[in-house]
């Protein structure tokens, strides 16, 4: 393997060579309190649609914003109704390989904390555990006037026995659970309401608009600090709550590694990447600190 100082010449590489999968494994292994970063490119393997083609644009209509959802009655039919189509997308996704090597990389002491900017539950059913969830989690529901939360697949069923005619309808999935629907159906449809004191409930995430909670922000920014380098796995880092993290490890000296397919926001900035995709690279660098040789 490559030393620990041969980190910082900007080197891309698109198949996973041997050496490449070395390097990122000698990364690893140079430093014990590597904080791994992950967004939407790591879980398009379990089928959950991601946000962003390979320059880092993002694709498709424009995402829910946080304060019109709240304000607007409208929004709120629209975003449920598409929930209610795209829900099983999310519900039958299950971890990939990419998931699976990370939590193995958390075993084996070679990644000390993971963020993600991923709402779908994944990290934590493939056994990482020590987990921020940056922007929430898609599978939990709460209500914004009591607080009640509830879980997404117990309301589902609740959404089809009010909305039948949705009951297996087909459309295109979209990230977070979503699905394009056409407006005619969405007319007659039920928005659900708290069960406890019927205000208005609302995917336990952070939508486009809304901020972080600032406790889980700075948690997270002390696993930032706490850290001697950063891994960006399957993020183009467009959205500033996954940039500033790449900013400050930059700032502070920190080297930065990423396994990434594409364009990513911070690429003048990290020294390692390999543009293939997380489920390919990460179990063979996870067997390789594991003794294993390259197949």
């Amino acid at each position: 393997m490559n030393s620990a100082t041969d980190f910082d010449d900007n080197a891309f590489v698109t198949p996973p060579t041997a050496d490449y999968l070395e390097r990122l494994a000698d990364f690893l292994n140079s430093h014990r309190r590597v904080l791994v970063l992950t967004g939407a490119g790591l879980s398009t393997a379990s089928g959950i649609p991601g946000y962003r083609d390979a320059e880092g644009i993002r694709r498709g209509r424009p995402p829910t914003e946080g304060p019109e959802f709240r304000r607007s009655d409208a929004l709120r039919r629209r975003y449920w109704a598409r929930s209610t189509v795209g829900w099983p997308v999310l519900a039958q996704a299950e971890p990939n390989d990419g998931h699976r090597a990370l939590a193995r990389l958390e075993r084996s002491g070679h990644v000390a904390h993971v963020i993600t900017q991923n709402v779908d539950g994944l990290h934590q059913r493939a056994g990482t555990s020590s987990l921020i969830e940056l922007h929430g989690n898609i599978h939990h529901v709460r209500c914004l006037a009591c607080g009640h939360v509830q879980a997404r697949a117990a309301l589902q069923e609740r959404l089809l026995r009010d909305n039948p005619a949705l009951a297996g309808v087909l459309a295109q999935p979209l990230p977070d659970g979503d699905a394009q629907l056409e407006p005619a159906s969405l007319e007659q449809f039920v928005v659900p309401d708290c069960a406890i004191c019927g205000g208005v409930l609302q995917p336990d995430v952070v939508f486009f608009g809304d901020n972080v909670p600032r406790e889980r922000t700075e948690r997270a920014l002390g696993w930032m600090e706490g850290a001697d380098a950063l891994l960006v796995v399957g993020s183009s880092l467009m959205v500033f709550s996954g940039y500033r993290f790449a900013k400050l490890a930059a700032a502070a000296g920190k080297p930065i590694a990423a396994v990434n397919v594409g364009k990513t926001r911070a690429d003048d900035l990290i020294g390692l990447k390999l543009t293939v995709p997380a489920q390919q690279a990460l179990p063979r660098v996870a067997a390789l600190l594991d003794g294993a040789p390259l197949s």
